[in-house]
C-alpha cells in the first residue's frame, strides 16, 4: 500500500479496517441489483435503537463519467458525479444534496508517481477548505491533511501521519486534533488466515489514553471472525459468512466486561447480490 503512490486516508488504515470494519450494534439489510444497462441499484434498511431508517441508491458509469443518486428516509437527495481521467491520475468530483442549497462541494484527487493528493471546497460563500498529500516510496509513506474555514479566517484543522510497511505487517503514527492526540497502531499478518492489530492513542490535554487490541481469524475460505477489547472493557466479536459470491451474512455483539449486568448489544447486517 506504501510502496506506490496512496493518500493520506491509507496511513494506518489496515489497522483501523481490523478493529473497526463490520462491528456493528445495528440491524442492516442490504440488496443490490444490476440492470442490462448496467445500473446499479441498492437498497438499504437500518434498524438503530428505535429509529427505522432506510435509503435507495443508483449508480451508473458509462466511460469516464459516473453519477450516483441516493434518497433516504428523510426525502434528502444526495448527488454525487464523478469524471475519471481528466488528466493522467486525476479525477474531480461533485456533491450535493438537495434541497439543501448549502451542501455542494467540488474535490480533486490526484495520483500519480510517488504523491497522492486530495482537495475539497465548499460550493458557498465563505467556503471551507480541505486538502491532503501523501508521498510513499520503498515502504514509507508520509503525509499530512489541513482544512482552512474562510468564514472564520483560520486553520481549523491540521493532521501529520507516517506509516512504515512491507508484505506482513505496518506501523503508523498519526498526529491529530491540531496536534493534541497522537495514535500509534500496528498491523501484522500472521499468516494468510489471522491477522493482529493493535492501537493506542494518547490525549495530552487531559492525559487519556486508550488501548485497543483485535485479531482477525478465517475459519474457513468463506467465514471470518473478527475480536477486538479496550482498556475500557468494551469486548466485542464478529462472524461473517459469505454463502455465495458477494453475499454476506454477518452476526456482531459487543459487551461491558466492567458492567455484565447490562445487556450484551447485538447487530446484523445482510448484502444480498441476486
Amino acid at each position: 500500500m506504501a510502496k506506490g503512490p496512496a493518500f493520506f486516508g491509507d496511513i494506518g488504515k489496515q489497522t483501523k479496517d481490523l478493529l473497526t470494519k463490520d462491528f456493528t450494534t445495528e440491524q442492516k439489510v442490504t440488496i443490490n441489483s444490476t440492470t442490462s444497462t448496467g445500473l446499479v441499484l441498492s437498497s438499504t434498511g437500518t434498524k438503530k435503537g428505535e429509529a427505522a431508517l432506510a435509503e435507495v441508491k443508483a449508480c451508473y458509469k458509462k466511460n469516464n463519467l459516473q453519477t450516483e443518486w441516493k434518497i433516504d428516509s428523510a426525502s434528502k437527495i444526495h448527488t454525487t458525479t464523478t469524471v475519471n481521467d481528466l488528466a493522467p491520475g486525476l479525477k474531480a468530483i461533485i456533491k450535493g444534496t438537495i434541497p439543501d442549497s448549502q451542501s455542494g462541494k467540488f474535490d480533486i484527487e490526484y495520483v500519480r508517481g510517488l504523491v497522492g493528493l486530495k482537495g475539497s471546497i465548499g460550493l458557498k460563500q465563505s467556503p471551507v477548505a480541505e486538502g491532503s498529500i501523501a508521498i510513499g516510496k520503498d515502504g514509507v509513506l508520509v503525509g499530512g491533511e489541513g482544512a482552512y474555514d474562510t468564514n472564520k479566517g483560520e486553520v481549523t484543522k491540521y493532521t501529520a501521519g507516517v506509516q512504515y510497511s512491507q508484505k506482513d505487517f505496518s506501523a503508523a503514527a498519526i498526529l491529530a486534533d491540531k496536534g493534541n492526540k497522537l495514535t500509534a497502531s500496528y498491523y501484522h499478518s500472521v499468516n494468510v488466515d489471522t491477522a493482529v492489530g493493535v492501537e493506542v492513542a494518547h490525549k495530552f490535554d487531559d492525559n487519556a489514553n486508550t488501548f485497543t487490541a483485535g485479531t482477525a481469524y478465517r475459519l474457513d475460505p468463506l467465514t471470518l471472525t473478527k475480536m477486538r477489547l479496550d482498556n475500557h472493557g468494551k469486548l466485542a466479536a464478529l462472524i461473517q459468512h459469505e454463502w455465495r459470491p458477494k453475499n454476506t451474512f454477518t452476526v456482531s455483539s459487543e459487551v461491558d466486561t466492567k458492567a455484565m449486568e447490562k445487556s450484551a448489544k447485538v447487530g446484523l447486517a445482510l448484502n444480498i447480490v441476486p
